[in-house]
């Protein structure tokens, strides 16, 4: 089988994130900021920004293009894919590892597919038909939603990933769940429903970001979708200057609770309840209870 062969035999995966309520610690924008740089992934299609985005919360940009003019940046919701050229030849593998998305034996991915955009600000339903439309016409075999929330977590522990699913085959295939949450959701569950309803394919992949360091980026929960991306998609993902940018960023938060007793013990009993979810005789039951005592909820006053 040659290498074109190959290529064709991987499903056309599509990795979707929005900035806004789902994009806690600009985690999930930023994964695909850097897979998109790693696969040199172009524009290929746009949904229009008008009717849906409030221009006043996400203003246009004007820019410079090649030729010197001032153009304006409208922010659409745009696919991006890594475009063959004729003639253009990936060469061979030279035993070092390479600066792209790869797969195990070294050949280049082109089958993923990116979708950036913001949360709009009205009309989901139209712009979410127009997105499930769009992945259709693109022949996706599978969409990835990415998203980000702020949670109780400790920034000095693994950042926690979660993976759901309404297919029971992508479930039993991948260890997704399937979600028991209700209440109120972002864009990335309005159009996941609706993939779903489209019998197309779609796993939710979110990350908890520590919610008491709201106002910085967190490029520890970018790498823990990174992590998770890998192991679904079985290729490699060069990791660039994140692992850096990670250390630095936990780092940074130590030195500021060093400073602030409160801060510090609060930090302290996230890690505990962390450490006692995580340990091998921990059951479900445990677990509640944990949360249970965090939230001061008396049992007898469940519902």
């Amino acid at each position: 089988m040659n290498a074109e062969d190959e290529s064709i035999a991987h499903p056309r995966v599509l990795l979707a994130a929005f900035e806004g309520w789902s994009d806690a610690g600009a985690a999930s924008t930023t994964a695909l900021q850097h897979l998109g740089e790693l696969i040199d992934a172009e524009p290929l299609h746009a949904v229009g920004a008008d009717g849906f985005v409030d221009f006043q919360v996400h203003r246009p940009k004007v820019a410079f293009d090649r030729s010197g003019r001032r153009v304006i940046d409208w922010p659409e919701t745009r696919l991006y894919g890594t475009v063959r050229r004729p003639g253009a030849d990936g060469g061979e593998s030279t035993g070092d590892e390479p600066e792209n998305v790869h797969y195990l034996d070294g050949s280049e991915v082109s089958e993923i597919f990116l979708l950036a955009g913001v949360e709009p600000a009205r009309d989901w339903a139209a712009f979410t038909e127009e997105i499930v439309e769009l992945i259709d016409s693109w022949e996706v075999d599978t969409v990835i939603l990415i998203g980000s929330l702020f949670s109780d977590a400790p920034h000095s522990r693994p950042i926690i990933t979660t993976l759901t699913s309404e297919d029971p085959e992508l479930r039993s295939r991948t260890g997704a769940t399937r979600s028991d949450y209700e209440g109120p959701v972002g864009i990335n569950t309005v159009v996941e429903l609706a993939l779903v309803e489209a019998q197309i394919p779609v796993l939710a992949l979110w990350a908890q970001v520590p919610h008491y360091v709201h106002s910085a980026p967190s490029p520890k929960a970018t790498l823990a979708i990174l992590d998770k991306l890998e192991e679904l998609l079985d290729v490699v993902i060069p990791r660039g200057d994140l692992l850096s940018e990670a250390n630095e960023w936990e780092s940074n938060i130590d030195r500021i609770a060093a400073s602030d007793e409160d801060m510090a013990q609060y930090i302290r009993h996230l890690e505990e309840a962390r450490d006692t979810a995580s340990a091998p005789e921990a059951t479900g039951e445990a677990i509640a209870h944990e949360f249970e005592k965090f939230l001061n909820i008396d049992p007898d006053e469940k519902p």
